[in-house]
């Protein structure tokens, strides 16, 4: 298994023969080099869109048409990017999707959603959601933007994940504090990779904060564009 960052909050997971993009945000992504979209998209199999927000969701139609992959998310954001000409398949908080061998399923998240980006004002965009990623032995916790919340607790006890791509930015999520907060009460995680965090100025810079705070788990600093195996 690899895991690619593709900064802020997008990461490739090239997991159980698929290759998933995870919240892709590659075109207007300061901590992304976007002479390397093509390198970033090359055989994606599947999109899964936590949310509507623009610094995760805006690229994803043009991913799916360039490439034929389909686009997994919450159902009432899945109808607005099938009208844009996305193939979309939609499914909500508490449901699983199969792509090939992978499982992936939709929990809850605590957030906002709405498509933010383009001509005109918001347009609701469903719940805000992360994922449980499930292939090859390894059960990954993708936490999408969000608090700590005590629905981790279920999250934890129902898929037993041993890896946590965690937000950690601060402002608009949980920041180092609260992550490392939260992957200490809930979660025993083997691998902990923080992500929203160094984008813009607001955003936390350093994940010094959840390495301290984690002694038990091996707390990984990606380089965004170098793949990880794990």
């Amino acid at each position: 298994m690899e895991i690619t960052w593709l900064g802020h909050s997008g990461f490739r997971i090239e997991i159980g023969g698929e290759v998933l993009l995870v919240d892709p945000w590659l075109r207007g992504n300061p901590s992304f080099p976007e002479d390397r979209w093509d390198e970033a998209v090359a055989g994606v199999t599947a999109v899964l869109l936590s949310h509507g927000h623009g610094d995760h969701a805006s690229n994803t139609i043009e991913i799916s048409q360039k490439t034929g992959a389909k686009i997994y998310c919450i159902h009432e954001l899945s109808g607005w990017l099938s009208r844009q000409g996305a193939e979309v398949v939609g499914f909500g908080k508490g449901g699983t999707v199969r792509i090939g061998e992978v499982a992936v399923s939709m929990v809850t998240a605590v957030h906002s959603s709405s498509v933010d980006f383009g001509d005109g004002d918001p347009i609701y965009a469903g719940g805000e959601a992360g994922f449980i990623i499930r292939a090859e032995g390894r059960s990954i916790y993708f936490s999408g933007d969000t608090d700590v919340t005590m629905e981790m607790d279920v999250i934890a006890d129902r898929y037993a994940p041993d890896i946590g791509i965690l937000c950690a930015g601060g402002h608009y999520t949980m920041d180092m504090e609260g992550a490392a907060y939260a992957a200490n009460r809930f979660f025993d995680f083997k691998t902990v990779i923080p992500c929203h965090y160094g984008t813009f100025p607001i955003l936390e810079q350093s994940i010094a904060p959840l390495v301290q705070a984690l002694p038990d788990a091996d707390v990984l600093e990606l380089t965004v564009m170098e793949p990880m195996s794990l």
